[in-house]
């Protein structure tokens, strides 16, 4: 056959077909299809996307500004947040825009995303947010980028919790496709519900790249039947009390959310047994794995069939549609529940079944056995290796085999071969060639350091004299509540410019209002080098972060730099800044640290 023409920007410009494309241009393309689905619908749209970098979402930002002149093309407005929660209060202003005279659209949708830490930070803003509620043409997606095995965190992090609290239902997609189709199904969920709607997404997704059916027009999506909506509807209002806004959350919204996940058959049966007597059900990455491990085992849809297994996968992991997992668990004598971190599935469908008919009830088995033995672990992250001896022993009380047994072996087999290979050299990571963090992190003797969020991170696994370290925005802070319990006299703290920006300059202040001796070592990178090498998000000099910190109260503030001679007189620094070559540190920061109180360094170097 003959091949096709492919062109780098088909992934943003092709109207229909196949497209090769990475998860993270996924989400840059989602918007550019809502956009034009509404076009269709004969609405005037815009979409505004805002929110903070970080993993697996730490190259989006970058993705976007990419792509801006096809998001301009599609009235799509990106403009990253200070921090995570100023972007989730900027993105619910857009839901706002039409309750007001001078609205120039039909209805703004929005797309928040921030790593899990983000999610955290951010829950007074998306629980008045998804309170609120969205608007008719509106909508809102928070994709949370979940690190489940801590691959570049400083904690493992799952959102869904958090997403719950909030009372905002969460969409998992299992792969590229899923991010699209999902994500349009997402859009549509919000306008109907008026919820802010959950969107995981995972390393082992957002960062794969695959070739995809695109049709902007192709999904079809429908409007429940089945659910009564009050008068007045779901979506935002003014004014709104907060007590009426809880009782339209709790007794219509999420029900709502429930109600059309329900009509688009959102969670499906994809492997039927004609007689089933054991089920699985699971959802996302963990669908795969489960995927992968029947495969493992030798068992595909033939034989699923003829020993009675059937897998159900679930796209909305929360709130759990009760009438479809119900269908599914007729006639099954077990059901085992596959999810990664903590088991959010498994007790929503025991609830589901527990006032249900006793005699349709199954066993239901997820992360401990009913010997109490931690079979799916919540810790670090499943493997298909592991899932395929859980399915293995569950079916066994009724099915065994000589092709599974021999699979089994094979797999027992590789695992004992990769335990007994001697450990590879552990390679620490390490400053890049240049990084000023080389310099700026070392400390006198006699003194200690703490560290922060960033690349400094590294510094605990070096011989630098610093150790612990904080959440973004907290540098320092720890040292607040031990000083006055201490003959320790003071400690040195990093900090970078990014997480200054971010959120850092509060715990200057609180450390400034404790009275605590600390020095401060702020260094000035010009970039947000973990997660790429970004701009900061606003302006920001030298300078202005002198008078910035002089007008917090700190005592001392010095400038040290590479390049001492490109501050002319008059640069504009608060009062009594001097600037000093960069082989001063030493000294200088044997000086502040015998000053009482807040002191600075601003460490100044590309």
């Amino acid at each position: 056959m003959p091949l096709t023409a492919v062109k780098i920007d088909d992934k943003y410009t092709l109207e229909s077909g196949r497209v090769y494309l990475t998860g993270t241009q996924a989400l840059v393309r989602l918007p550019m299809l809502q956009r034009q689905r509404d076009a269709a619908a004969g609405l005037n749209t815009a979409c505004f996307i805002s929110g903070y970098r970080g993993s697996p979402l730490g190259a989006l930002d970058m993705a976007m500004w990419r792509a801006q002149p096809f998001l301009e093309r599609n009235n799509i407005k990106f403009m990253p947040g200070v921090n995570e929660d100023l972007a989730a209060t900027a993105v619910w202003g857009t839901q706002q825009v039409g309750l007001f005279e001078g609205a120039r659209y039909d209805g703004v949708f929005g797309m928040w995303y921030g790593k899990g830490p983000g999610v955290d930070r951010s829950g007074d803003a998306l629980k008045h947010a998804n309170n609120a509620g969205t608007s008719k043409y509106g909508g809102v997606l928070a994709l949370a980028g979940d690190d489940h095995t801590c691959r570049s965190s400083t904690l493992p992090h799952q959102s869904d919790h958090a997403f719950m609290d909030a009372s905002i239902p969460v969409l998992n997609p299992a792969g590229i496709q899923e991010i699209l189709d999902l994500g349009l199904i997402g859009y549509a969920m919000s306008r109907y519900s008026g919820c802010w709607i959950g969107f995981k997404t995972v390393a082992e997704t957002v960062e794969s790249s695959a070739s995809i059916s695109l049709d902007p027009l192709g999904l079809e999506i429908a409007l429940p039947e089945d659910f009564e909506m009050p008068e007045g509807g779901l979506n935002i209002r003014w004014p709104d009390p907060p007590n009426d806004q809880e009782y339209r959350l709790h007794r219509y919204k999420l029900y709502a959310a429930v109600a059309f996940a329900r009509a688009n058959k959102l969670d499906r049966v994809v492997m039927a047994a004609p007689k089933p007597r054991f089920g699985i059900v699971t959802t996302g990455k963990s669908y795969l794995d489960v995927r992968q491990a029947l495969d493992d085992l030798g068992i595909d849809e033939v034989y699923a069939a003829r020993i009675g297994l059937s897998v159900y996968k679930v796209a909305m992991t929360w709130p759990l549609e009760r009438e479809g997992v119900r269908r599914f668990a007729e006639g099954l004598e077990e059901i085992l529940v596959v999810e990664e971190k903590r088991a959010v599935i498994e007790n929503q469908l025991k609830e589901q079944l527990y006032n249900w008919d006793a005699a349709k009830r199954p066993r239901v088995i997820g992360k401990f056995n009913e010997d109490e033995e931690w079979i799916l672990p919540s810790a670090g992250g499943l493997t298909p290796a592991r899932i395929a001896r859980v399915i293995a022993g569950r079916i066994a009380r009724f099915h065994t085999s000589k092709q599974i047994d021999e699979r089994l072996a094979f797999l027992e087999a590789k695992e004992r071969a990769l335990d007994s290979m001697h450990p590879a050299p552990q390679r620490i990571p390490y400053f890049c060639s240049g990084c000023p963090h080389n310099t700026s992190t070392r400390v006198p003797d006699g003194s200690r350091a703490l560290a922060g969020i960033g690349c400094h991170y590294m510094v605990q696994w070096m011989d630098r004299n610093t150790d612990t370290f904080t959440q973004m925005g907290a540098e320092g802070v720890t040292w607040v509540g031990q000083a006055p319990f201490t003959d320790e006299n003071h400690v040195f703290v990093n900090i970078g410019d990014g997480t200054y920006f971010h959120s850092g300059i509060l715990a200057i202040r609180q450390a400034v209002a404790s009275g605590a001796n600390i020095t401060y070592k702020l260094l000035f990178n010009d970039a947000v080098a973990m997660t790429g090498g970004q701009p900061l998000d606003g302006p920001i000099t030298v300078p202005l972060i002198s008078n910035q910190l002089y007008g917090e109260g700190v005592s001392k503030i010095v400038v040290v730099t590479d390049e001492p001679d490109k501050y002319p007189i008059g640069a504009g620094f608060a009062p009594g800044v001097k600037v000093h070559h960069r082989a001063n540190l030493d000294y200088i920061q044997r000086q502040l640290r015998d000053i009482e109180g807040v002191t600075a360094i601003i460490y100044d170097q590309t």
